[in-house]
């Protein structure tokens, strides 16, 4: 450091500062802040296809004649669009970079733990959001088949280890009948049961869930209650077989006999329903969706020709179908225009945020529910104008 001493004071003063500035620009250039990039991300035709394989297939038996016609409607150069749209995230976002693109009006800098929390792994995070995708393919199907007045049967959703049903029904089973008398839906078996009591064995029909179809149910209404609308598919069962259950007693029940489950009622079509997309997350593409399963399933084009994107869930609940708002409706309704959208279906809670700052060209549509959204399409397609936000 002999050449260092030799130098003037403001000579050291100049290398100091110049040694400083390049540490600094370094660190700005190369070192990740603890920041997180959201932008516009990928935006998929529901009604078209990714990578020559279509989003959305109907096969088996029983396919409706109108699943021909979407497929030559996908294939027309004037095809209209229901898209679904992702937001981007970007890790390791060095302190330059962040800047460059929050200053572009196209991303927002959030704090790295509110998409990846510290006590979760990437791959965790991840998963988690592969599931809630799963989920929203699933509340779509149910959601589509219901607009359509598909029939539901009784699907075992839960069997607690101490239940009497226990190693006799399993997860996604379909319960037909109790001694002879047929279960069509949970009326039908509340009812049945009702003339049971406790220690009474009975004969269960059952088709029996096959574990290589995409379907199961989850948790929901027990026996003596009223069964739930939440699940993971439609039904796909075996042919029906007997089996016995020596029923147990349940206080909320009074004096007839408990199953000891939990069941939900699942919409049943004669042919399985098929979503193809991969490096997806999140719930909310449910809406687009079902809009994509009801346009295969029925006559015609929903859109009009139109491309018309949009976003929010799925939430299936009794009689109501309602669209959940989402987290960056912003940067999704950036990606629609982007792509060619010209309207944009937005889920009513995040309507005054998408006010905010619309596209240029990009007409808002406030869909609180399913029924909402199909008498927007309705309207589109008749050159009304539908109820914006």
């Amino acid at each position: 450091m002999s050449w260092f001493s030799r130098m003037s004071r403001r000579g050291r003063t100049v290398a100091i500062g110049t040694a400083a500035t390049l540490v600094l620009l370094a660190v700005a250039v190369f070192v990740p802040v603890p920041y997180v990039a959201l932008g516009p991300g990928v935006t998929v035709n529901t009604l078209g296809s990714v990578d020559g394989a279509p989003v959305i297939t109907m096969t088996g038996p029983d396919v409706p004649a109108s699943v021909g016609e979407l497929e030559a409607e996908q294939a027309a150069p004037d095809a209209g669009h229901l898209n679904m749209t992702t937001i981007s995230v970007t890790d390791d976002v060095p302190l330059v970079e962040a800047l460059s693109l929050w200053a572009s009006g196209r991303y927002a800098l959030v704090p790295r733990e509110e998409i990846y929390p510290p006590e979760r792994t990437v791959e965790q995070v991840n998963e988690q959001n592969a599931a809630q995708f799963t989920a929203s393919e699933t509340a779509a199907e149910i959601a589509a088949l219901r607009y359509l007045d598909y029939p539901e049967v009784v699907v075992v959703s839960r069997v607690p280890d101490d239940s009497p049903s226990a190693g006799v029904l399993a997860l996604g089973d379909r319960v037909v009948s109790v001694d002879g008398r047929a279960v069509t839906d949970a009326d039908s078996l509340r009812s049945v049961m009702a003339d049971t009591s406790p220690g009474q064995t009975v004969t269960l029909g059952v088709e029996p869930y096959e574990e290589d179809s995409a379907a199961s149910a989850p948790e929901g209404g027990t026996d003596s209650t009223d069964s739930t609308d939440s699940t993971d598919s439609t039904v796909d069962t075996a042919p029906v077989q007997e089996r016995t259950v020596t029923l147990t007693s349940n206080p909320d029940l009074g004096p007839q006999g408990s199953l000891g489950i939990e069941f939900a009622e699942l919409p049943d079509a004669p042919f399985d329903i098929h979503i193809a997309l991969e490096n997806i997350g999140g719930p909310s593409a449910g809406l687009m969706f079902t809009l994509g399963i009801i346009d295969g399933l029925t006559p015609g084009d929903l859109t009009g020709g139109r491309f018309i994107a949009g976003t929010g869930t799925m939430e299936v609940s009794g009689d109501e179908t309602s669209v959940g708002a989402i987290g960056g409706v912003l940067l999704k309704m950036i990606a629609a225009r982007d792509a060619g959208a010209t309207v944009f279906l937005v889920p009513e809670g995040n309507c005054a945020e998408a006010l905010t700052q619309v596209p240029d060209g990009l007409e808002l549509v406030r869909v609180g529910s399913l029924q909402q959204a199909m008498t927007a399409l309705d309207d589109l397609r008749a050159g009304r104008t539908p109820v914006g936000c």
